[in-house]
């Protein structure tokens, strides 16, 4: 056995391991060596005492087991082609041991073909600053961090329920110091959102946002050497307070989801029910960021159905239910959370197929080799399968989502779900816009472009019937590029506008929308103002690059003014401006590579039950919009 004082040997492959990159230490266990030098991070005990894992925990603890959150040490999934041999689990299935020695490393098998590596927190990168990290969040928002849970949980997580209330709690009453650094500050920044909400708190100032978002990102970055599901549920609560690089914070996530296994079914492991559920809750959570980074960034998707085995969410897969509703003011309902978060998890598969269908390379040059006449052809064909699936999601939504289904003095999230639908539809139709020809047939041309414009009217109708209620309710992380991408079809369909008049619709409709952003983002709805500046840079793009069509390019002296004070697609020599509000969401713009689709076949009523379309000139929008198109024998392959 090594001397006490022996120095820490530098860091070396694992013998055992091959690939793994595991740290030598001092002397006992590799479950309990210590780091000479690092702080010790112990689970204290009520009685004083303290130990380093969950397992070793006096009395009953919902930890104890844990795979994915244990106290000092972190997991990664054995795959098929790692160093060690997956079959020689079985020889290790017949000793009855779950969990087996290696060199500097522990293998813990969960089932009786797939295992994890259980690897030493303490050595990897940042470690030693963890505790230091947790005091220093704690002190931003000290005396107020109980509160600042209690708003999360009654607010956020019922509608994104991405951590388990009991395990969170539990820790909670112990020490702030058993989590993550990330994860602790992400819950207290989401939080913050609702400092009103809560009587006492709204009385004393607002701690600084700003220096422990600052805190959390740094700790964020140190986690992903040693990842946890927390480390994940860190990673998304974080993009769900601000979207900033979240094309590369999405990679990373999905890099860690796949090593700790959240790609796979974990309901026959050897871990904790709860952890199972919670397994299944963030997995399919890093689905849904995967698929609407993707729409929102033009980037490919880097989830890949042939790699996941995940089963559909169940009521059993929530750690609570509708026994556990929240009587104070503003709190979301826990029963339509579920609901909402299930439902947006289906959509979400939806996306992914229509992303998979029309947007990627293959597909492209495929259309591109076709022609301008058949290349819209192809698009019908390929995105019809998904306008049906689409149809029967709607058809399907329970009545508790409707945008009718208010309760007094409660928030309702509802509203991003119904927007991520519309910005679905919109995405659809817009790579059927852009396919558009003048060589396309007439009746085909009249029959896309009525029906894209049903859809952006329904969007517009969507985005003026929010309520307090909704506008003031947890909003996903997607929802601002998903009211952009109502903007930018709007201009898309003014650019290419065939008459005055219909140019004019699109101009004035445009206006409308910017207004009904403006006054709500002014209100709070922060999440609107990438939009209204997404429009602007839109319009000031039209301006520039179609000045040749005078019913598309507005007057300057009609422009709507910028909160500045100049107009919008115009500065003081007359050429393009755009407000001073900076959005990460820029590719998303009409001439950008993000060419979204198009087509979509619901009845007017359908879609939004006591809603029409309001100001739609008939001679481009005509009543009847169950529209169909001959070519060939199939009269009915493309219906709107």
């Amino acid at each position: 056995m090594a001397s006490p004082n022996q120095p820490k040997r530098k860091e070396r492959p694992c013998d055992a391991c091959v690939s793994v990159r595991c740290r030598w230490y001092s002397s006992g266990s590799a479950r309990s060596r210590k780091s000479p030098g690092v702080q010790t991070r112990v689970i204290r005990t009520n009685n004083g005492t303290g130990v380093e894992e969950y397992d070793d925990l006096d009395g009953p603890s919902l930890l104890k087991k844990t795979l994915g959150l244990q106290n000092k040490h972190h997991s990664q999934y054995v795959g098929s082609t790692r160093g060690l041999e997956p079959a020689l689990l079985g020889k290790l299935s017949a000793t009855g041991r779950a969990e087996v020695q290696l060199s500097n490393c522990t293998l813990r098998r969960v089932s009786s073909s797939e295992a994890f590596l259980l690897l030493p927190d303490p050595g990897t990168q940042g470690y030693e600053d963890e505790l230091d990290d947790l005091d220093a969040i704690e002190a931003i928002i000290r005396p107020h961090g109980k509160a600042l849970v209690d708003l999360y949980f009654r607010i956020v997580f019922p509608s994104f329920p991405v951590v388990h209330k009991e395990v969170y709690l539990e820790k909670y009453a112990r020490s702030y110091r058993e989590f993550s650094p990330p994860l602790l500050a992400a819950v207290y920044l989401l939080a913050l959102y609702y400092w009103t909400y809560d009587d006492t708190l709204s009385n004393f100032t607002k701690p600084d946002v700003e220096k422990l978002e600052k805190l959390a990102r740094k700790a964020l970055g140190d986690t992903i050497h040693r990842p946890k599901l927390s480390t994940v549920q860190a990673g998304l609560l974080l993009l769900q307070h601000t979207d900033t690089d979240s094309a590369e914070l999405t990679a990373q996530l999905v890099s860690v989801g796949y090593g700790l296994g959240l790609h796979l079914d974990s309901s026959e492991w050897n871990i904790p029910i709860w952890e199972k559920g919670l397994r299944k809750r963030l997995g399919w959570a890093l689905y849904m960021q995967d698929k609407w980074n993707s729409l929102g960034s033009g980037r490919p998707a880097l989830i890949n159905p042939s790699n996941w085995a995940l089963q559909p969410v169940t009521n059993n897969d929530f750690p609570e239910n509708a026994d556990h509703e929240d009587d104070q003011e503003g709190s979301t309902e826990v029963e339509k959370g579920r609901i909402l978060f299930s439902r947006m998890i289906n959509l979400s598969e939806i996306l992914a197929d229509l992303l998979e269908t029309v947007f990627t390379v293959k597909t492209s040059r495929e259309i591109a080799a076709a022609g301008a006449a058949n290349g819209l052809a192809i698009i019908l064909e390929k995105v019809k399968p998904v306008q049906l699936k689409l149809r029967e999601w709607f058809s399907n939504l329970p009545e508790c989502l409707s945008m009718e289904s208010t309760l007094v003095m409660k928030l309702n999230s509802v509203g991003y779900l119904r927007l991520a639908y519309v910005a679905t539809e919109i995405a659809l139709h817009r790579r059927i816009i852009l396919a558009l020809t003048s060589s396309t047939d007439p009746q085909l041309y009249h029959i896309c472009r009525s029906s894209a414009q049903e859809r952006f009217m329904f969007a517009m109708d969507f985005v003026q019937s929010l309520k307090p209620q909704h506008l003031a309710s947890f909003w996903y992380f997607a929802s601002p590029q998903n009211f952009a991408l109502i903007s930018v079809f709007g201009t898309l369909l003014l650019s290419t506008a065939s008459n005055p008049e219909e140019a004019d619709f699109y101009r004035t409709k445009l206006r409308e929308y910017r207004w009904t952003l403006k006054i709500n983002s002014e209100n709070g709805a922060r999440y609107m103002k990438p939009a209204m500046a997404l429009l602007d840079a839109n319009l000031s793009l039209l301006t520039e690059n179609n000045a040749s069509q005078s019913w598309v390019v507005n007057k300057i002296a009609d422009l709507p003014r910028t909160e500045n004070g100049s107009r919008i697609g115009a500065n003081s020599t007359g050429t393009a401006s755009t407000d001073t509000f900076v959005f990460p969401n820029a590719s998303l713009s009409a001439s950008s590579g993000l060419a979204s689709p198009g087509q979509y076949s619901f009845d007017s009523s359908a879609c939004y039950p006591g809603q029409r379309p309001v100001g739609s000139p008939t001679t481009f929008l005509p009543e009847d919009q169950d529209f169909s198109y001959e070519i060939g024998n199939n009269r009915s392959m493309w219906s709107f």
